[in-house]
């Protein structure tokens, strides 16, 4: 009932106590769908701070408010050094408007989705707030009242209907006389239901912030669950907005990235698994170079502008048909191949690089997610927002910022840093604490970690593979056997102020190894 017309209506009489003799003294904005208006009065302050988004509008009083230093833009400068005369409720509307002197009005029409800012001078429209309503210009403040018949005989005539009689009502209203066995009354029942509710919200003992249906609601009448109870409509708006935007806020913000990053997720497996299909093809698939060597074997068997001939297959050992060209001869068909072959080489050489980016990038995207879901308040949330930035922006950018190299052997996917800064990111990003963590004892080297498995056990030639890379890719990379430190993530932290790289482990195991890459191809 924030926008309700009766809670508006205790509103703006507690509003023309206060605004009544201030002066305007700033009009900004410094968020999209935001006005924040100062106004004072010797020494005493007061900011009218108007959010309006498409999914949530609601005005909140600060008595001190901290104007940002960019990206602020200054509104509505008629405004400035205007004293406010009065403030007006229109009747049976949810709006009402601020008269300034020298003529000067500013309405505030609060319609939900569509809620807006209008100035005006004498009945003159001069500015909109959001600029897409322009049929707000064709506003009259002056004229915006809307008498309604309210009486029995009204009441009688639309048999009990309350869209009809009472349209300001709105669904809370609605629900508290349904409690109350409305629908089941007589008329005349219903009549003293209504005139019981009505004193209510003319004359409310307390302003309730409660949860109605797992949402947060402000009200004049007790519904569901109460959280907080308020003495007066100014304390009761800043209180429901602030824990408002709080909650929802929280969770349309938390849903909104879960939602780019599950979608960049499917859209990497999706390439992830087209890249697969075609390595596949070409790996398993009949090559080039072999049809190739198949024609040349068999010259004397093909027939001058054959366009299909059966030939022996020596790699399957059977017979098979070829398709030929007519204008060419076997020679320069094999030829044609051969080099066809070798772009069938760099093709795959291609394919099995864009296979690793897009692991990386599919390891990343899973441990974004893991991080999203242990971000359980506004605060953790606009912090991993900052640290997963590159994230969610361009696809580029995130593949850019995979900070490892990614091995996998066994159905386990090992991930060694690229520098010491990403030694950082890899251990406190993308690695928890079931996960392994590897490093070559006492010299500077790449962290290196096993991705734990749920219900998995590592295997030991995995462990071995994890620490030869964690010997390779280290200061002991020419030594004959190198000692590398292993223990379970939870074990490992980095002290505050140490520099990138640098950490501290407890509770670890040595194993010595021999330094090479066992996932480097043998020439």
């Amino acid at each position: 009932m924030h926008q309700n017309y009766y809670f508006l209506r205790k509103l703006t009489e507690q509003l023309q106590h206060e605004l009544a003799g201030m002066e305007v003294i700033s009009c900004f904005s410094q968020n999209k769908d935001e006005l924040v208006i100062g106004l004072a009065a010797g020494e005493r302050e007061l900011y009218i701070r108007a959010s309006l988004t498409a999914h949530f509008s609601s005005l909140s009083f600060p008595t001190e408010f901290t104007r940002a230093k960019a990206n602020t833009i200054n509104l509505f400068g008629e405004l400035l050094g205007r004293t406010v005369r009065d403030v007006v409720q229109h009747l049976n509307e949810r709006s009402f408007y601020l008269k300034l002197n020298k003529g000067y009005t500013l309405l505030f029409k609060l319609f939900g989705n569509r809620s807006n800012i209008v100035l005006f001078q004498g009945e003159e429209p001069l500015k909109l707030f959001h600029k897409k309503f322009g049929t707000d210009l064709e506003l009259n403040p002056l004229q915006m009242d809307r008498p309604i018949r309210q009486n029995f005989e009204a009441f009688a005539a639309a048999e009990g209907n309350l869209r009809q009689v009472y349209p300001t009502f709105g669904d809370l209203p609605a629900l508290y006389l349904e409690q109350r066995g409305y629908s089941a009354a007589s008329l005349e029942e219903k009549w003293e239901l209504v005139q019981a509710m009505l004193e209510q919200l003319e004359a409310p003992q307390a302003y309730y912030l409660i949860r109605l249906n797992g949402k947060l609601r402000l009200s004049l009448l007790q519904l569901g669950e109460v959280v907080q109870v308020y003495d007066n409509p100014m304390e009761a708006l800043n209180g429901f907005t602030r824990s408002y935007l709080s909650e929802t806020g929280f969770e349309r913000l938390f849903e909104q990235t879960q939602q780019q990053l599950l979608k960049k997720q499917r859209a990497t497996q999706a390439i992830l698994e087209q890249t697969e299909a075609r390595l596949h093809e070409l790996r398993h698939g009949r090559s080039y170079s072999q049809i190739a060597d198949i024609i040349m074997a068999n010259l004397t068997n093909i027939p001058p502008r054959a366009t299909e001939v059966e030939l022996y297959d020596f790699y399957t050992d059977r017979q098979r048909k070829f398709k030929l060209k007519a204008t060419e001869t076997p020679q320069k068909q094999a030829e044609r191949l051969y080099r066809k072959a070798k772009k069938q080489h760099v093709e795959i050489s291609q394919l099995e690089e864009r296979q690793e980016r897009k692991l990386e990038e599919a390891i990343v995207l899973e441990d974004a997610l893991q991080g999203l879901e242990e971000a359980k308040t506004y605060k953790t949330l606009k912090l991993y927002l900052k640290e997963y930035a590159h994230l969610l922006t361009t696809k580029q950018q995130a593949q850019q910022e995979a900070p490892f190299r990614l091995f996998e052997t066994e159905g386990f996917k090992i991930l060694v840093g690229k520098s010491a800064q990403n030694n950082d990111l890899l251990t406190q990003r993308h690695t928890y604490k079931e996960d392994i963590w590897l490093h070559a004892k006492d010299v500077s080297g790449s962290h290196v970690v096993i991705k734990h498995q749920a219900g998995k056990t590592i295997p030991s030639t995995v462990l071995e593979k994890a620490a030869q890379l964690a010997a390779y890719y280290s200061k002991r990379k020419s030594d004959s056997l190198c000692p590398v430190l292993y223990t379970p993530k939870k074990w490992v932290r980095k002290p505050k102020g140490a520099p990138a790289g640098a950490v501290v482990v407890e509770r670890e195991q040595v194993m010595l190894v021999k330094p090479e890459n066992p996932f480097e191809r043998k020439v």
